[in-house]
């Protein structure tokens, strides 16, 4: 048995499997391959059936999402390590070797993100995790090499180092430590369950690596579009949700309520820039959340760690301090 399986989560993705499944094939002979199917209704299945022989079909009988879909797809996996890899993901030669040489070398890293470059413009990094992820206090997402907006084009600055998240489009984890954390939360669906599971490592003493030595290509939102308010509710709510679920107990309110006035914040912005859905997503957002609460109560963390946050507030360094580069950020 290979030691390694690499899984595509696909949903209608017959394009983007014709255009990357190759290159996965060709550049992957350490692993095992699979394509975790969403119930698709176009022709995926028939096209991988009669080109890849060697890849390997798991069909789910509904959409399940990121979370949950590759919780069902992992269930009957037996490789010690996996990958989850994205549809709109271009890999390269010996994208594996590095990420399982620092596997090896490292018993406590449960969790390795490659170097992720923009497809479009192969010599910066892609929104989506660029070279490995952090938070601020309010649990607002940034990466080495993508703060906001600002993408810095790759010159090799940034190393192999412990991160706090890394990104879901191409992610690598011990199948042990996958189900000592009981995988994705599924009550995210999508978007940010990658970070919320990286805390909740954390949390258990679980290291999350950042391989310099591995790149991969990554189009970015093929599957669901950055300007979308359905993909503006997502992120807003699940940001919540993550909180919830992992800040120390004494800090849970204080944190939140400092978050949520933060999203107004954003919720006007969206709104004076004409973007009226976005505002009602945040809006929508929250109402979910506490809606949720009872549910969320179950899952907080045992015992939280405090120092989980890199910078004290990434908005405010961002846009009143003009803090756009990572490396002008100071970690507290």
């Amino acid at each position: 048995m290979k030691k390694i399986a690499v899984v595509l989560l696909n949903w209608n993705g017959l394009d983007l499997l014709k255009q990357f499944l190759p290159l996965v094939e060709k550049y992957s002979a350490e692993a095992e391959i699979y394509i975790a199917d969403n119930n698709s209704s176009d022709q995926s299945k028939q096209y991988v059936e009669t080109h890849f022989k060697n890849v390997q079909w798991i069909q789910l009988h509904e959409n399940f999402g990121y979370a949950k879909g590759y919780n069902e797809a992992l269930k009957g996996i037996k490789e010690e390590i996996i990958c989850l890899l994205n549809t709109d993901v271009e890999v390269t030669e010996n994208w594996l070797q590095p990420v399982l040489d620092l596997f090896s070398k490292d018993d406590s890293i449960g969790i390795i993100q490659p170097k992720i470059l923009d497809y479009n413009n192969k010599s910066y990094f892609e929104y989506a995790g660029a070279a490995g992820g952090f938070i601020d206090k309010y649990g607002f997402p940034f990466c080495r090499g993508r703060i906001f907006d600002t993408l810095e084009k790759d010159e090799n600055q940034y190393v192999s180092q412990e991160i706090f998240w890394a990104s879901g489009a191409c992610f690598f984890i011990r199948k042990n430590v996958f189900k000592q954390l009981n995988g994705f939360d599924e009550q995210f669906f999508a978007h940010q369950e990658e970070i919320d599971l990286c805390w909740r490592a954390f949390n258990q003493n679980i290291l999350v690596y950042y391989c310099n030595e591995s790149s991969v290509y990554h189009i970015g939102g093929a599957t669901l579009k950055k300007s979308n308010p359905h993909k503006t509710y997502l992120n807003f709510r699940n940001s919540l949700y993550m909180l919830y679920k992992n800040l120390p107990k004494q800090q849970r309110f204080s944190i939140i309520f400092k978050r949520l006035c933060l999203d107004g914040l954003a919720g006007i912005k969206f709104f004076f820039s004409l973007q009226p859905l976005h505002t009602f997503a945040i809006v929508k957002a929250h109402f979910a959340y506490y809606k949720n609460l009872s549910k969320l109560k179950n899952k907080q963390a045992k015992n939280p760690k405090t120092n989980y946050f890199y910078t004290e507030n990434i908005v405010f360094s961002y846009f009143l301090k003009e803090k756009k580069r990572f490396k002008k950020l100071y970690k507290e």
